[in-house]
């Protein structure tokens, strides 16, 4: 459940052994730790990739440099380095290094975290706490770190997949720094392999195998180095891999789809413009093609969403409902069984009125404002919750539009004085929107913008 790196004081009772630990972590045998583990960097400057972090003068470069470790959030895809950041941290500054998993930890583990924090600081030593997947601890279980964190009893360090923004608490994310790791380009991808090759004197790839394993680890560095020692046991003696000897090798396990190349993007494209289109057979061929490919399932609920609010809006506003509520289905069953319930939703989308009304007026909105002044609200606009506002003009002259005939303020301004009138939002005739169309019509007839 933790692991730490070597703290030289006594066990307390019932605590883990740890074990004694070099700059990546617990001492690795040779012939049977996996070869990512192998690999893993023992310095700053091993590690590949992340430039924008670790450059001269980067962010995560001057952190270690400073001499100060602070606390922070690791926001990334998998493989891309946050353990090894964090480990590295840790030697760094010669810190006490403790490992959670939230996936199988609790407050349990947080409480001996701080308990050999404390140990550790009466021994004058730093301790640095870092939590992996920690969008998986709840509100309570984040909650407990932060008043260790405040006293400075030790430096925290979260790694998640997830955007912090929303899997991770406020009063939590205030004291941490956010710093956003990136998926592994080819060219750091290239480098890699060539180490996994030398570290086990593995085969050779040819130019297109090579290509073809890069673009199927997706930029998941660990899953580019297991891959790579899984196919050199399996073609143990030979000197040079070629692509079809790499699919007969690995089968099922490399999938057709070329998820880091143009065909990713394309098929995307397709099941996007199929959706728009109103052709729901293409939709749905291009969703399994997606999915047959090893496409994260989670990323096409993303695109649903989208096409909902892009190319539907508000001719069918249930479709946004149902894009949400398939991606809570399909949280809740996982594949296969939430693919259907996706596939419903592709359907659905397809075959529902489209407008791309709403997106237009939001671009147009957008474009309007960013080239405009900043107008101040009008005097009869603003709110007046004091007397001194009041006193002041503050919501003089407003007209409760709810008092007035049909529920609507006749004549009433709502833009800016001098601003021109403006019609962002031009309904289409289809859908929903014929209604909302009619009626938008008879409210600016009573509005009379001018």
């Amino acid at each position: 459940m933790q692991e730490t790196l070597s703290l030289d004081l006594p066990e307390p009772p019932g605590r883990p052994t740890r074990a004694d630990s070099g700059p990546a972590g617990p001492a690795a045998d040779p012939t049977t730790a996996p070869l990512a583990e192998r690999l893993r960097p023992q310095t700053l400057d091993d590690v590949v990739g992340q430039d924008h972090l670790l450059g001269a003068g980067q962010p995560l470069r001057v952190a270690f440099e400073s001499g100060q470790p602070h606390s922070m959030i690791l926001w990334g895809p998998p493989g891309v380095g946050k353990t090894t950041l964090a480990r590295l941290m840790a030697h760094a500054f010669d810190a006490q290094f403790l490992a959670i998993s939230a996936v199988l930890g609790g407050v349990k583990d947080i409480r001996e975290a701080v308990e050999q924090a404390q140990l550790a600081r009466r021994a004058g030593r730093r301790t640095i706490v870092f939590v992996d997947e920690v969008h998986r601890f709840n509100k309570a279980q984040q909650d407990a770190f932060l008043p260790h964190v405040e006293s400075g009893l030790f430096t925290f360090i979260g790694a998640t997949t997830e955007n912090p923004s929303f899997e991770v608490n406020a009063a939590l994310l205030s004291r941490a720094t956010v710093h956003v790791l990136r998926s592994m380009d080819d060219a750091a991808m290239a480098r890699l392999l060539d180490k996994a090759r030398t570290a086990i004197a593995g085969p050779a790839l040819t130019p297109a195998a090579r290509e073809r394993l890069i673009a199927y680890a997706d930029g998941d560095a660990r899953r580019l180095i297991n891959t790579y020692e899984t196919l050199a046991g399996l073609l143990r003696g030979r000197d040079e891999v070629d692509e079809a000897m790499l699919q007969q090798a690995l089968g099922e396990q490399l999938r057709r789809y070329d998820k880091g190349g143009d065909q990713f993007y394309d098929t995307i494209s397709a099941l996007h413009k199929s959706v728009r289109g109103s052709d729901p057979d293409a939709a749905l061929y291009w969703f399994v093609r997606m999915l047959d490919g090893g496409v994260d399932p989670r990323y096409i609920v993303r695109r649903l969403i989208r096409m909902a609010s892009e190319d539907i809006g508000l001719a069918d506003p249930r479709a946004l409902r149902m894009a949400l509520d398939a991606a809570e289905t399909y949280e809740r069953l996982g594949s296969p069984e939430g693919e259907l319930t996706l596939a419903q939703c592709v359907l659905y989308l397809a075959i529902a009125p489209k407008s791309n009304a709403a997106y237009i007026a939001y671009k147009s909105a957008r474009a309007w404002v960013q080239q405009d002044v900043s107008r101040p609200v009008p005097m009869h606009l603003r709110n007046a919750p004091t007397k001194l506002m009041k006193e002041l003009g503050h919501g003089h002259g407003y007209r409760y539009a709810h008092d007035e005939p049909g529920g609507v303020a006749a004549g009433e301004r709502y833009l800016p004085d001098g601003m021109t009138a403006q019609r962002f939002y031009e309904p289409v005739p289809r859908g929903l929107e014929i209604k909302i169309g009619e009626r938008l019509a008879q409210l600016r007839a009573q509005i009379q913008e001018t």
